[in-house]
């Protein structure tokens, strides 16, 4: 736990700096660049995005997880599989370049994604250091290291901008990230570096325990991106582009409480794992009630602040991104309330639970974009965002029983919060709701 907690501050302290960096550098760009830019890149991200969940065989999480997750033989396999992965991305990227610019009605993209597929390529030979860092909860040197990354892919973006005026400055600043990292973690992260190895019995273990990972990231992906998947297709690339500028401030808990999620909860369900004994759920059940409301008060602060931050921030092109932050924020609540149990399943090696749930999650989120969109617009996309997770719920209950995890008591009181932040946040900016209803047809 005393790991634990240093590892905590390290992410909350990593995140807090690279979100800063993040938002700086936004702006910047937001104002070099026009809306339709970042419309562009937002499809580009996705694609890019969806290439590596839609491939993803759980490198990451099986070396986190195995016993065998500290010998060299088992981690120099994953590494080749790792790596021939990021050349079959790469190629995936060119071949969906054309297809992609159909569908969307943008030519550019044909030249866009390839370019921006090369990143896959070159994440593919990070070292297996990485993982390893996070099995055992050593964050420090990746921490210096992710924020050295940021601090050069931001210093890349923003002089393209000025040189390029274009899209082709977010592409490309995001190979220099890529190369910057792999080239940082394999000369500062300590251990033995990898070679191509092939060990049957290790590449069985990743397989099996990969082929639920790789069912469950392709459903992770679709959950995650719906919204920019389909809204991309319904909405101008203009007003496309208003709306992500709104998502990526409003986003900043949730991306928070999956950043701890991921690097902390595997790590702590293996070691302390709530059906063991009481004291094990009641330290878990400590850590939950510290993380959700932790996060609920960041939801809280940029629900109620959302317009005044937008209209602070950016300029009169970018109003609607207000009203959009208010709307996102309280409808990540519910996802907020129970994101602290999903990772219980893989803790235990239970991959197949961890894509059920993650599989249902994706189908009533899409279902509930689509339904959305057909009954209210923006605004009812808006909605079915928070609508999805509390159908998904049962689902979510049914998982962390299976893993003598599920804490009602918990979940109870924190929607009671959740619900309370939701309805003052909407009360407070009223009208900024009402002007964004009105323009989805209400």
């Amino acid at each position: 736990m005393a790991r634990a907690m240093r590892s905590s501050a390290l992410t909350v302290a990593s995140f807090g700096s690279s979100q800063v960096l993040r938002l700086a550098s936004n702006l910047i760009l937001a104002r070099l660049l026009f809306p339709e830019a970042f419309g562009i890149m937002a499809i580009v991200s996705v694609i890019i995005q969806g290439l590596m969940q839609f491939s993803d065989v759980g490198v990451s999480p099986a070396i986190m997880q195995s016993k065998r997750g500290d010998d060299p033989d088992f981690l120099n396999t994953a590494w080749t599989i790792q790596m021939i992965r990021g050349v079959g991305l790469w190629l995936a990227a060119c071949a969906l370049a054309w297809p992609v610019a159909q569908i969307y009605d943008a030519p550019l993209l044909m030249q866009l994604l390839p370019v921006a597929g090369l990143s896959l390529l070159i994440t593919g030979f990070n070292p297996t250091r990485l993982d390893s860092a996070k099995r055992h909860l050593r964050f420090g040197r990746v921490t210096a290291i992710d924020f050295a990354v940021q601090i050069a892919g931001i210093l890349a973006a923003v002089g393209l901008a000025l040189w390029l005026q274009s899209v082709w400055a977010l592409v490309i600043s995001g190979l220099i990230s890529a190369l910057v990292g792999l080239v940082l973690y394999w000369v500062f992260l300590p251990g033995p570096g990898n070679r191509v190895r092939w060990e049957k019995p290790a590449a069985q273990e990743l397989v099996n325990f990969g082929k639920w990972i790789f069912l469950s990231t392709i459903c992770g992906f679709l959950f995650n991106q719906a919204d920019k998947i389909i809204l991309g297709k319904y909405l101008s690339f203009s007003v496309f582009g208003v709306y992500n500028i709104g998502f990526f401030l409003a986003s900043f808990p949730m991306l928070l409480g999956n950043m701890l999620t991921w690097r902390l909860l595997i790590p702590i369900y293996r070691e302390l794992p709530p059906g063991e004994s009481p004291e094990n759920f009641a330290k878990l059940r400590r850590m939950r009630f510290a993380v959700t409301l932790a996060l609920l008060a960041l939801v809280a602060i940029f629900a109620l602040l959302g317009v005044w931050l937008a209209g602070v921030m950016y300029d009169d092109r970018y109003e609607m991104a207000g009203a959009v932050v208010v709307m996102m924020a309280v409808m990540q609540i519910p996802q907020i309330v129970v994101m602290t149990y999903d990772q219980a399943s893989l803790a235990a090696g239970d991959s197949r639970r961890f894509f059920i749930l993650t599989l249902v999650k994706a189908v009533v989120m899409i279902a509930a974009l689509i339904l959305g969109l057909e009954w209210g617009g923006l605004m009812g996309a808006l909605i079915s965002y928070g609508v999805a997770m509390l159908f998904a719920y049962p689902v979510v209950v049914w998982l962390a029983r299976r893993m003598r995890a599920w804490d009602p008591l918990h979940d109870a009181s924190m929607a009671l919060v959740g619900l309370g932040v939701g309805a003052l946040a909407v009360w407070v900016n009223l009208d900024a709701v009402g002007n964004l209803a009105r323009a989805s047809g209400w």
